[in-house]
């Protein structure tokens, strides 16, 4: 089983490494910043329309490119800055989670990860049962 499909949109910079901890009567809790909360929503919502109707037995192969909006960058240029690939990632698995693609991102054991700067921009993913 393959699912493919493109997510047009400006993708998220925020990644799930921003989540903040306050402390309130000596102990820590992590919280998510308003802006972290906003893109999760955003991908959920944007996954949720392409989720199998099955969530993914097994193993699952997960290809992901990351385009940003070009800029003074050329089209296709791989993007050398942050956000980190694997902050990135994080946020994505999770929110494919949520919505039903797997049971649990453990399943994901190959990932191919990269980030371009693009015409259009969005974000690819792939996900391929092995």
């Amino acid at each position: 089983m393959a699912i493919e499909f493109f997510l047009p949109m400006n993708p998220p910079t925020v990644t799930h490494q921003e989540k903040q901890v306050r402390v309130v009567n000596g102990k820590p809790r992590f919280y998510e910043p308003q802006e972290l909360k906003n893109a999760r929503a955003m991908m959920y919502d944007r996954l949720c329309r392409q989720k199998p109707a099955e969530p993914i037995a097994g193993g699952a192969r997960l290809v992901v490119k990351w385009c940003f909006p070009r800029g003074r960058h050329k089209d296709g240029e791989y993007r050398v800055t942050k956000p980190d690939t694997d902050n990135l990632q994080k946020l994505l698995k999770d929110c494919m989670t949520d919505a039903g693609f797997w049971k649990d991102d453990a399943q994901v054991c190959c990932e191919i990860v990269e980030k371009f700067w693009a015409e259009i921009p969005g974000i690819y993913v792939k996900v391929e049962t092995v």
